[in-house]
Parts: C-alpha cells; sequence; structure tokens
C-alpha cells in the first residue's frame, strides 16, 4: 500500500527499440551479477521488505559459514578454522547490522546497495589503516560481501523464476540464456541500461516476440518492483509510474496495433505478388529451429537465414555435432520440403569468445570474427560444416559463409568443406554432393569484388547490418555514435546496387536478409533495386506481404531511381517515407510522422 504522496513523478527513457510492440505492466527488477551493485531508490513503503530481506541473507549466511566452520575444524584445525569464527562475528556485530539498515532507511535504497557501500567503505578502511593486521582483514570483507550480496540475488534468481502476471523485467543487462528462459505466460517485456541494436539478446527478443528496449542507461536506478511501467518497443520508449493520459494514450495504440493485425491475418494466405504481377519472395530469419512454423504462420515461404550462433552463445560448452545435427535436423522437419538456408556461425564479436580468450581483442568488430574465426578454429567448423551436410541428406538445404572478405578466405572455406565431404563419403553417411553454397555479402571489399565471386558462388545473400557498419564505420551497438548508422547512406545504396547487377550478370541468385529489409520504406528500394527475394524476421512478414501487394514494381524503380541521384541519407530517408506513406498509409500509425 502505497501512499499517492509517495509515488514519484512519471518518468520518460529513450533507448534503442530492438523488438517491437508496446507493453503495459508492473516493474520486476533482476538484479544482476553480484560485483556490480546499482544504486536503486525505494518508496519509504518498501523500507520494511529490504530490512527482513537483510536479515534472511544474514541468517542464511551464517548457517552457512557455521558448516563450512565445522567442516575446517576437522580438515584444518582450530586454529585456520578461526578465520570462519571471525566471519560470524562480523556478520552478527550488532554496529555492522546497525549501519546497513540505517542507509536503508535514511537514504531509501536496496538492501544490496546498502550492503555493498557499508562492507565496501569498512574494507577502505582496513586497507588504509597502516596495519598488516587490518590489511589482511580487507580479503576476509570481500568474502563477506560476496556471500551477503549473493543471497540477496539468490532471492532475486527465485524471484524471477516465479514472476508474477503481466511482469516487466528491468535489467542492467540480460544474458541471451536468461532472456530465452523467461515465463512467456508471465513475462510481458523487458527494457536494460545497456545493450545493443545487435546483441544476441535483442535478437532472442524479437525472435521470442516479447517487446524489448534497451540502452536506457539509467532507468535501472528509478525503477523498483511492483511500480507501473510501459514499454514501447517500436519507438525505444520506456515511460515508468505513467499517468492516466499517457495510460489512455498507449492504451489506444495497443488497440490500433490489435486491430491492424487482424487486418494483416488475411493476408498470409495470399501469395507475394506486386500489382504488376511479379513475385516477390519473402523468407524468414530465424534463431532457432522451432521459429520455421512462426515464419510459415506469417506467410513466408521459406527460411532465408538460420544463425547458428544460438547453439554457442546459451551454453558454456562448445556444442558437439550431435547438438548442430539435432537443431538443423529439427530445422528441415518443420520445414517440410522448403528451403532452408544455415549460415555458418558468425561468433568472435560477441561475449562468449571474448570472454574465452586470454587477451580479449580491443576492437572485435576488426578481429578474428566470423569466417576467419572458423577458418582458425577449423575442428569447430569441420564439426558444424559435417552437421549440415548430414542435414542436406533430409531436405533441401544450402549454407552460405558469413563476413568474406577476399577470394582466398572463399576459396578455403570452400576446401574445408570438400575435405568434409570427402570424410562423410569414406564414413558412407549421406549428404547431398551437390548443395548450393553461398557468401554473405556483407563487407565492402567483396560488394565491390562481386563480378569475381559471382562465378565462386551459387547465391548471395545481402547482409545489411554488417555492410552499413563496415561501410560507414559505425559501430552500431556504441549508443555514441549509434545515431550514424544509416542504411540509406548514398554509399550503401550503391554498394547493394553493384551487387545486384554483378549477381544478374552472372545469374546469381541473389537475396537480402538484413534487419533493414524488413523496414516497408527500405524494401520499396530494395526491389526497385533489383532484389526478389527478401529475408526478414517472422513478425514482420505480413506488413512485408500486404506493402508488396499494395505497390508495382515499375514505382519502386522509379523511387530507387530517385534516390540514387540524392547524396544524403537524410534525403533519402524523407523521400521513401513519403513515398511508401502515400502508397499505405494505414501502415504507418500516427507515431509514425514523429
Amino acid at each position: 500500500g502505497q501512499e499517492a504522496s509517495d509515488a514519484p513523478p512519471m518518468q520518460v527513457f529513450k533507448g534503442l527499440p530492438v523488438s517491437p510492440g508496446i507493453v503495459i505492466g508492473t516493474v520486476l527488477v533482476a538484479d544482476e551479477e553480484v560485483h556490480h551493485v546499482t544504486r536503486r531508490s525505494i518508496p519509504p513503503a518498501a523500507v520494511p521488505e529490504q530490512l527482513r530481506r537483510l536479515d534472511e541473507a544474514i541468517a542464511t549466511s551464517v548457517a552457512e559459514i557455521k558448516r563450512v566452520f565445522e567442516r575446517a575444524q576437522k580438515e584444518m584445525g582450530e586454529e585456520t578454522a578461526g578465520i570462519f569464527r571471525f566471519h560470524i562475528g562480523m556478520l552478527q556485530d550488532p554496529n555492522l547490522v546497525r549501519q546497513i539498515k540505517s542507509m536503508i532507511e535514511k537514504d531509501l535504497v536496496t538492501a544490496e546497495y546498502a550492503t555493498d557501500q557499508t562492507l565496501a567503505s569498512l574494507a577502505d578502511r582496513f586497507r588504509h589503516a597502516g596495519d598488516s593486521v587490518f590489511a589482511t582483514k580487507v580479503n576476509d570483507i570481500d568474502d563477506l560481501a560476496h556471500r551477503l550480496l549473493t543471497h540477496l540475488s539468490g532471492n532475486q534468481r527465485r524471484k524471477l523464476a516465479h514472476p508474477d502476471e503481466n511482469t516487466v523485467i528491468v535489467a542492467r543487462d540480460l544474458t541471451p540464456s536468461q532472456t530465452a528462459g523467461f515465463d512467456r505466460s508471465k513475462v510481458l517485456g523487458f527494457a536494460t541500461d545497456l545493450g545493443g541494436m545487435t546483441s544476441h539478446t535483442a535478437i532472442i527478443a524479437k525472435a521470442l516476440e516479447i517487446p524489448a528496449v534497451v540502452g536506457c542507461q539509467t532507468l535501472l536506478r528509478n525503477a523498483y518492483d511492483g511500480m507501473p511501467i510501459i514499454v514501447d518497443g517500436d519507438k525505444g520508449t520506456v515511460v515508468l509510474n505513467p499517468d492516466e493520459a499517457t495510460l489512455a494514450e498507449y492504451r489506444r495504440f495497443i488497440e490500433q496495433r490489435r486491430l491492424y493485425r487482424v487486418s494483416l491475418e488475411d493476408v498470409t494466405k495470399l501469395p507475394c505478388i506486386t500489382l504488376d504481377g511479379v513475385h516477390i519472395h519473402v523468407l524468414g530469419n530465424i534463431e532457432l529451429p522451432d521459429e520455421v512454423t512462426k515464419v510459415y504462420r506469417a506467410g513466408g515461404e521459406g527460411i532465408g537465414l538460420y544463425r547458428t550462433e544460438y547453439l554457442y552463445l546459451t551454453t558454456n560448452v562448445e556444442p558437439t555435432e550431435a547438438d548442430h545435427f539435432k537443431a538443423y535436423k529439427r530445422c528441415v522437419e518443420l520445414a517440410e520440403g522448403k528451403k532452408v538456408v544455415i549460415r555458418t556461425v558468425d561468433l568472435g564479436a560477441d561475449k562468449y569468445t571474448q570472454s574465452r580468450e586470454e587477451t580479449p581483442e580491443r576492437n572485435p568488430f576488426l578481429g578474428n570474427r566470423s569466417i576467419r574465426y572458423c577458418l582458425r578454429s577449423v575442428p569447430m567448423f569441420k564439426r558444424q560444416l559435417r552437421a549440415i551436410l548430414r542435414a542436406s541428406a533430409l531436405g533441401p538445404v544450402a549454407m552460405m559463409f558469413p563476413l568474406i572478405t577476399s577470394i582466398g578466405e572463399l576459396r578455403q572455406a570452400k576446401f574445408i568443406l570438400n575435405d568434409v565431404m570427402e570424410d562423410l563419403d569414406e564414413e558412407g553417411l549421406k549428404f547431398n554432393p551437390d548443395i548450393d553454397v553461398g557468401m554473405m555479402m556483407e563487407v565492402p571489399s567483396a560488394a565491390i569484388q562481386a563480378e569475381s565471386f559471382a562465378r565462386e558462388v551459387d547465391f548471395f545473400s545481402i547482409g545489411t547490418n554488417d555492410l552499413v557498419q563496415y561501410t560507414l564505420a559505425v559501430d552500431r551497438i556504441n549508443e555514441r555514435v549509434a545515431h550514424l548508422y544509416r542504411p540509406t547512406h548514398p554509399a550503401v545504396i550503391k554498394l547493394i546496387r553493384d551487387v545486384v547487377r554483378a549477381a544478374r550478370r552472372h545469374d546469381t541468385p541473389v537475396s537480402c536478409c538484413g534487419e533493414a529489409a524488413g523496414d516497408l520504406e527500405y524494401a520499396m528500394l530494395l526491389i526497385g533495386l533489383g532484389l526478389r527475394t527478401l529475408s526478414v524476421t517472422s513478425s514482420v512478414i505480413p506488413q512485408l506481404k500486404r506493402f508488396i501487394r499494395s505497390v508495382t514494381v515499375q514505382q519502386c524503380e522509379r523511387v530507387a531511381r530517385q534516390a540514387l541521384t540524392l547524396d544524403s541519407d537524410v534525403q533519402i530517408s524523407t523521400l521513401l517515407r513519403d513515398r511508401a506513406r502515400k502508397i499505405v498509409p494505414e501502415a504507418f500509425d500516427g507515431r509514425a510522422a514523429e
């Protein structure tokens, strides 16, 4: 029961919209790893609960240390076990406990923060006492702080495992496996202080269709459990403690979206043909095998990009050939005879591989990532290739290599693939010897050499995410420069045009599987530049199909020709938005004009 006078005013936070949708719910704070405690305010009404949590964590810690003390007595003797007696004494020291409690009461902060601050300042005092006897106690205090915080966050973990209805998770950051593990019947969405547009957490949120905003920077310190919250995954806005007018406005948006979605359902069964009769193939991008059914439900015609990194990012052990094969087999079975394009693993610029390096790279995006990583870890690469090839015996499968920057790299990857084919042949294992092998076009060096590559591969897939990043030298995960990440930059558009032209000259099929392909305005440009296959997240397939069914290829070509004469991304964005709006006004709700 919180008095109205305690209620903080409404606050609006801007972040990066990584998974679309709008939700209204209540905050559940996920306090992250023990060694980083964010200062978080609490309302006066929440003080008793924080004091109770502290008492519980102390009691659990004391009981735990007593067990350690008894074992230490037996194994190491009385003298050494005395350390743990000191720990118990500290935890039961009324002065120390009183300090932590008074900080909770006076500063209105969480038990975690008060514990962390009080013990850290005690450790500091010991550290600077000048007496070596005191200095050795610093470790003991750190150990105690860690133990108490672990128990406090253990309560948090239990709380996260059993959320209430209509929960919105607020955290400093979330791991891909945490996100994948949410109870979807209770968790409506999430918002975090850290994170970027292409983090794997963002990708999984999109795959699970959980509205999410990341990179909010200071949201966590202002949020507490039970607080009303709105997460707008379309616009990248988070509203804490919304007032009545804001709630009413967002309820209206949610209703608009629902009606629009119902009207889109008619489109999923219809063919994806422009008004002048050209078939545009709309495929789905997936992270997890089970998403295949979602793609088909939304009206997709197959799988244009299966990102396989998920197998690595949700476990701490490297996946075996059997793990790979099980995932690909499931995918091919669900695809029911339609083509599945599997991209070999794109690791190296992520936390998973960097945390395994003895010396993490300064700039992993320009480092040992993607195909380079695979060519340096040949046994790992071969395990995946074996599994993909074995899956190709079960249905139509194609494979593609990511981030190819030179002909040499492509030939080396194909050489390893041939090795693997010979091994499977000798072992008498079935595979498709004529499997289509393609490559991602996502680096300027590859786009400029598209002619040469077209002679060496069966197909191209343009990855706009990395193509924009490498053409414009913008790390789009970096909040300071993310605004410079513009797919409408004239240089990017010219590279796409050149790749499509080179592909046509050699009869090499070409598709686009980057995020930008799912943006209606940009899709119009891509069709105008000559693309006839777009691969997008399942949630945008119905809108994209409906849009394609409302335009002619001629209209798209006219827009593309005009875009190529402009010299700034702002002009091109404006042109695309105006044209798309005129053609399908109902696809853009009232807010899109902001």
